[in-house]
């Protein structure tokens, strides 16, 4: 098993296609199924189900593939660390949930270095996905919160996937909506206040349990729910619908203006409010590089917390 083989399964799985995959790693299409089947060969399994359309993953192959991401990043993560002349672009990734302050804190990391010698990715997505891309070192840092309701589960699904979380800040619930909502003069909202109006929630899968909920306070039965997927949506339907969410508190005003408030929760026997602890996860046992203390540190001048 070679690092160039690991290489070319990962880049098999991304594409969905051999030709693609051949293509985009210059070498010739018999060239790349060659040593795919040399590797399958010395693993004993099929990594890939074949058809006209292309290659899907079979399920030892799903299975594989972390593996292969996870050393193909520590291979990189060496040549980061000790191959400085090297001509490879040195790479750094951050997944997040739907947060401003990681973007904002993610852009002023960026503009540090001169982005022709770098590759950078910034990943808006799922609490699942959060945590699948730092256990298989697609980003090297997470961004995600946990809460009373949620920690128990969460705390298990970090330490089976191998990471660590490290707090940042604690936040209490706000109710984000936009400067022409009929309750954005309020100076506290309650959920009767709420009850007329459209809450919004990103969507976590359609199998996903509620522990994976990004908006606090998940578990709360709410009579008018839109999922989306992404912020922008998120904001059109604020302004659009008068809908709301529930979040940290936490706005980038550089990023999404001045059209949007947040204003406290305020809550009941029935709805209790819950703190938000809002930090990053890293893989146990690894030491963040230049970029990732870097963006650790842009992190807590966003949050306003001393560095």
């Amino acid at each position: 098993m070679t690092l160039n083989q690991l290489n070319y399964i990962i880049t098999i799985a991304e594409t969905g296609s051999i030709n693609k995959a051949a293509e985009q790693l210059y070498i010739s299409q018999p060239s790349l199924t060659s040593a795919l089947q040399e590797l399958e060969k010395e693993l004993g399994i099929t990594l890939f189900h074949r058809s006209g359309r292309g290659v899907t993953l079979t399920g030892d192959g799903a299975e594989f593939l972390p593996y292969a991401r996870q050393l193909c990043g520590q291979y990189e993560a060496i040549l980061e660390k000790y191959g400085k002349n090297g001509s490879l672009k040195k790479k750094f990734g951050v997944s997040t949930q739907h947060y401003s302050f990681a973007v904002k804190a993610f852009i002023d990391m960026a503009k540090e270095f001169d982005m022709s010698k770098y590759e950078f990715a910034i990943r808006e997505t799922k609490t699942a996905e959060v945590i699948r891309d730092v256990s298989t070192m697609k980003s090297e840092i997470g961004v995600l919160y946990l809460s009373d309701f949620n920690r128990k589960n969460l705390e298990k699904l970090l330490r089976a996937s191998g990471l660590t979380f490290y707090h940042l800040i604690n936040c209490q619930a706000y109710v984000y909506l936009w400067k022409g909502h009929p309750l954005a003069g309020e100076t506290s909202i309650s959920f009767s206040q709420l009850e007329e109006y459209p809450c919004l929630a990103f969507e976590q899968g359609d199998n996903s349990s509620f522990y994976l909920a990004e908006e606090i306070l998940g578990d709360n039965e709410y009579p008018r729910l839109i999922r989306a997927n992404d912020r922008a949506t998120m904001l059109n339907l604020m302004v659009g619908l008068n809908g709301y969410t529930l979040c940290s508190g936490i706005i980038s005003e550089d990023l999404n203006g001045n059209r949007f408030v947040a204003v406290p929760f305020k809550d009941d026997e029935e709805n209790r409010n819950s703190t938000m602890e809002i930090g990053y996860i890293v893989r146990k046992n690894t030491f963040l590089s230049r970029m990732g203390e870097m963006y650790v540190q842009a992190l807590k001048r966003c949050l306003g917390l001393p560095e």
